[in-house]
């Protein structure tokens, strides 16, 4: 099969991505084997690849929003960031196996859809209906599933008339606006690019757009950070009312800024989103497939793999950015 694999971490504007020939994966017992059609290309992917997080395995074939048949059968399904449990510690255990103490990871621990094929754990993939494309469904795999999840931990009872921001509107974020509209929140958006995607969060009903350190008119009840960037902490925090909620939905962020008590003080909260549970990925998809959400897609070949990430790195993609895999 085809695949794009990474070797040595380095800047992804030296190329680092190869497409090779390899052999297909054999799939171990609890297994299926999946045609891909098309990966979703996210910002974590970018981090395995520049070295942001450390190499778990040579060479690695990145991506995890996978989408797919399962061969041999008719079987449209997903493959998340969440690759496998162990099921037995004491998070799996207590319903918490975003935190598992031995998790694998699609397209880090374990190889991603940057290739043709792809094996995965029949109890974590998720069954797809045929309502939209396979390169705009892809998305919804990590981008819908940790927007969802981030939701989730904003701690919101009262969505109705809620002033939620968002600061960064790339993938997750334009996801993200789609579900908390449709419960009812006025959402604030901050990001950079008034072509790209300050103009889609305003297609796509923010009450309020703004640079990425501007002040929102309004106190906002809960907040939400895509973008990896530790200095916009401080400025998310000065938005919030008392009793809000700071989420920072990536994997990896640069360093956060020291800041003063006061921007923490009235019991403002900053949480954490920790990859995703199987429930959030159902809850999710349940939700976008009513509503339903829409995604914004930028296609790519396989072979353009690299050149999808130096778009993303670079702030080019209006939305999603997705590999069309040609089998």
């Amino acid at each position: 099969m085809r695949s794009a694999i990474l070797k040595r971490q380095s800047p992804i504007e030296t190329r680092p991505l190869s497409i090779v020939e390899i052999e297909n994966p054999v799939p171990t017992e609890n297994e299926v084997l999946i045609r891909v059609s098309a990966c979703g290309v996210c910002r974590t992917d970018l981090h395995v690849v520049e070295g942001d997080l450390p190499l778990r395995m040579t060479p690695t074939i990145p991506g995890h929003q996978i989408v797919g048949t399962i061969e041999g059968t008719d079987q449209r399904v997903g493959v998340a960031w969440l690759n496998k449990t162990c099921g037995t510690c004491r998070f799996c255990v207590a319903n918490r196996e975003n935190l598992c103490e031995s998790p694998e990871f699609t397209g880090w621990t374990k190889p991603g859809g940057f290739a043709e094929f792809v094996s995965a754990p029949a109890d974590f993939v998720y069954p797809l209906p045929e309502r939209i494309s396979d390169v705009e469904i892809a998305p919804f795999l990590c981008a819908g599933i940790i927007g969802y999840r981030a939701l989730k931990l904003t701690g919101l009872r009262k969505w109705q008339g809620a002033r939620l921001g968002i600061y960064g509107f790339g993938a997750a974020g334009h996801v993200c606006i789609q579900i908390a509209r449709s419960r009812g929140a006025d959402v604030y958006v901050a990001t950079r690019d008034r072509t790209k995607h300050q103009a889609l969060a305003e297609e796509l009903g923010a009450v309020w757009v703004g640079d990425t350190f501007d002040k929102p008119p309004s106190k906002l009840d809960a907040a939400i950070v895509f973008a990896p960037a530790g200095e916009i902490v401080p400025a998310a925090l000065e938005a919030l009312d008392k009793g809000g909620v700071l989420v920072l939905g990536g994997i990896h962020m640069s360093p956060i800024p020291r800041f003063d008590h006061p921007l923490i003080y009235g019991e403002r909260v900053i949480r954490s989103v920790a990859n995703n549970t199987r429930e959030d990925g159902r809850e999710f998809l349940r939700e976008a497939f009513e509503i339903p959400v829409r995604t914004s897609i930028k296609e790519f070949s396989l072979d353009q793999a690299n050149d999808a990430l130096i778009a993303l790195k670079n702030d080019a993609i209006r939305g999603a950015a997705v590999l069309k895999i040609e089998g």
